[in-house]
């Protein structure tokens, strides 16, 4: 999940406080960092460096359009720290938000709090930056929402990739260590009264060791990295 900052420098700043009428009872929010060099991929970075960070989190944006443009719901984007107008994220099918909110936690929250409060009835968040998820994977998501309240995707480092809800229930994203392998577990204690659905989990792009042996990645890393893919 993207990462907060209060700055905000493009200029559309107003576009964060639009209102949208709904046009389906589903929401997907897309929570997404600003790709700037030295910002994004942090951990990947110290290995790969920041350039090969920097086109690895690029190459991730557009998987995350591919598999979420034709998705039949509603999209909206919360860009981390200013709101492009002319970017990857074409505005006739991504409404584009800012996040809000000190933590990961308050920004899902607020995010959640602001189109539950347009009238969507089931809302699903994930990243920008899973390689290991696909359209399937979110249709599958909203159809378990029509049975039950909560959908979670557990991620493999002890996080989840994806969060869906069809009431809002704020403890869930209160009193956690983001970022850590304890998320997961820590939300799932929450869950355990609550009528809930967990996905396969899925592989999360954190570090060199995440993408090391996929063919896919080796373009984008340094020449003296290459000679690791096997």
């Amino acid at each position: 999940m993207g990462l907060l900052s209060s700055k905000d420098t493009s200029g559309d700043t107003e576009m964060a406080f639009d209102f949208h009428f709904p046009t389906s009872k589903k929401a997907l929010l897309i929570f997404t960092r600003n790709p700037e060099l030295g910002k994004v991929k942090t951990r990947l970075a110290k290995t790969v460096g920041d350039e090969s960070a920097l086109k690895i989190y690029k190459f991730l944006l557009k998987h995350t359009v591919e598999i979420t443009e034709k998705l039949n719901v509603d999209k909206y984007v919360f860009y981390s720290e200013y709101i492009h107008r002319a970017d990857i994220w074409n505005p006739d099918i991504f409404r584009k938000k800012l996040q809000k909110g000190a933590d990961l936690g308050e920004r899902m929250k607020n995010a959640f709090s602001e189109i539950f409060g347009m009238g969507y009835e089931k809302i699903i968040i994930i990243g920008s930056d899973m390689f290991d998820l696909n359209k399937n994977d979110l249709e599958t998501a909203f159809s378990a929402l029509e049975k039950t309240s909560f959908v979670i995707g557990p991620a493999t480092d002890g996080g989840y990739y994806l969060l869906g809800m069809k009431e809002m229930k704020e403890n869930i994203f209160q009193n956690k260590e983001w970022g850590t392998s304890s998320v997961l577990d820590a939300t799932l204690k929450e869950l355990k009264e609550e009528k809930h659905v967990l996905l396969e989990a899925r592989n999360d792009i954190d570090y060199y060791e995440d993408i090391k042996n996929i063919e896919v990645f080796q373009k984008f890393l340094p020449p003296y990295l290459n000679n690791d893919f096997l």
